[in-house]
């Protein structure tokens, strides 16, 4: 038996094929199919599991271009510019991060001519952002 807990292990589960059915995820982690209806209803509860989502690969997505962008906002408008930057659509998911900027998005976009306009434009124009690193996805490796 793994030393890993039941949470551990239908999480891993979880994030290896968010769509796999509790019978599925229940043989995986070595557990009942009552358990892991039990688990994730707990984990969704508490904030744990906030979303399921699919993974894309950008070189295969047509009709859009995906950057992953390195945000600076003042620290006297954080709150503020973080609140309006999660509002704009274009922008998929926002995490803070230690590395070299403040937050990290991930943004999309029709193309890159687009893509540009939203970091130049719409980020860039919320009072308080400072600066916005694009890196721009091109091809998923794993």
């Amino acid at each position: 038996m793994s030393s890993e807990s039941t949470e551990e292990r239908i999480l891993a589960a979880l994030e290896e094929d968010a769509q796999a059915s509790y019978s599925e995820l229940a043989e995986r982690a070595n557990v009942s199919k009552p358990t892991v209806r039990k688990y994730v209803n707990e984990l969704e509860e508490t904030g744990v599991i906030v979303g399921y989502t699919a993974e894309v690969d950008p070189k295969k997505l047509s009709g859009q271009s995906i950057a992953m962008v390195g945000i600076d906002v003042a620290s006297e408008r954080y709150v503020e510019a973080t609140r309006d930057l999660i509002d704009l659509e274009s922008v998929r998911s926002l995490y803070t991060s230690s590395g070299d900027h403040m937050l990290m998005a991930e943004v999309r976009a029709a193309d890159g001519n687009a893509l540009g306009d939203v970091i130049s434009d719409d980020i860039l124009g919320i009072d308080g952002v400072t600066a916005a690193h694009p890196s721009f996805l091109q091809e998923r490796l794993k």
